[in-house]
């Protein structure tokens, strides 16, 4: 049988999500955690246990909703029932959000309907970076979610550039293509926003100002108040597609480069050092979208085709 399992990590202690030898990576340590709860040893060829994810983040990114899924036989999922009386997918999720590090946080494991793929099945993803200015306020207990940049950014001119990302085209500027595949995506949407400065709890009447003893400075800002966020979605990313994006983007909003030179990069799908990737701790994979049970298997074949322009 086929499990879907949503998850979110903080991606500051991890070299990215796939399984490598002797470093901590996502895949890792959630395949580590199933294992030892259904008692499945690492080199079971009958049971491998291997997580088919719906988009593998880099080192260093976060995700707030990542899908993946596995395969698993029937009688060795019963195994995490043991004294619990419970259904055995619920067991298996209690297990192993009890025995996953504090980075890692289980949302759900439920059975993945007919033709489930977490990866091919996939309508689109959508990642949100995020940034401080030197318009905004740096607060150090985001630094492990949030670029500081000392200069400020022009938003309009980077929402013409990011503009020029929409529809389908080749990223080879600004993405490595994986074996045997290519750069060519289809962005849905791409966006800068500066977000509103706004309290928590914002004073009103009576409550307001110096008649409650709550001075404005007081009033605790919600987190994302003062942030420049960047917003993409697109059909899939290729290798470090979305962090060179932004990387571009930063450099005409801060003047280095002008709308001219990402045009070209746009036109010109050729990768060279000035559109290499930003830092990846704004990095945030924020949704992942599927199509209705029953297109499932449909989308999946179609996306496994290899992307050409028109």
């Amino acid at each position: 049988m086929r499990l879907r399992i949503d998850l979110a990590y903080d991606g500051g202690a991890f070299y990215g999500w796939a399984v490598q030898p002797d470093i901590r990576t996502v895949q890792g340590e959630v395949e580590s955690a199933l294992r030892r709860i259904l008692r499945v040893a690492a080199d079971d060829a009958d049971e491998p246990l291997r997580l088919v994810v719906a988009g593998r983040t880099d080192t260093g990114v976060h995700a707030s909703h990542q899908v993946c899924h596995i395969d698993i036989s029937e009688d060795v999922l019963q195994r995490a029932v043991g004294h619990m009386k419970v259904a055995a997918v619920t067991a298996l999720e209690h297990r192993l959000q009890r025995l996953l590090p504090g980075d890692i946080a289980i949302h759900r494991i439920s059975v993945a309907p007919e033709g489930f793929d977490a990866r091919f099945s996939a309508l689109e993803r959508t990642y949100v970076y995020r940034i401080v200015d030197r318009g905004g306020e740096v607060d150090p207990r985001l630094r492990g979610c949030v670029l500081h940049i000392d200069d400020d950014l022009d938003i309009d001119a980077m929402n013409r550039a990011a503009a020029m990302t929409i529809g389908l085209h080749d990223f080879g500027s600004f993405a490595t293509p994986n074996p045997g595949g290519t750069t060519i995506r289809e962005v849905k949407r791409a966006q800068w926003t500066r977000i509103g400065t706004s309290p928590l709890v914002p004073p009103s009447g009576r409550e307001s100002g110096r008649e409650s003893g709550l001075e404005q400075g007081y009033i605790v800002p919600t987190f994302e108040s003062g942030l420049v966020c960047f917003t993409i979605v697109a059909d899939a990313f290729a290798r470090n597609m979305v962090r060179s994006l932004v990387n571009g983007c930063v450099q005409v909003g801060l003047g280095k480069r002008d709308l001219d030179w990402f045009a070209g990069k746009m036109a010109v799908p050729k990768r060279e050092g000035s559109t290499g990737p930003i830092a990846p701790q704004g990095l945030t994979l924020e949704h992942v979208a599927y199509p209705s049970d029953d297109q499932l298997a449909v989308r999946a074949q179609a996306i496994r085709a290899k992307r050409t322009l028109p």
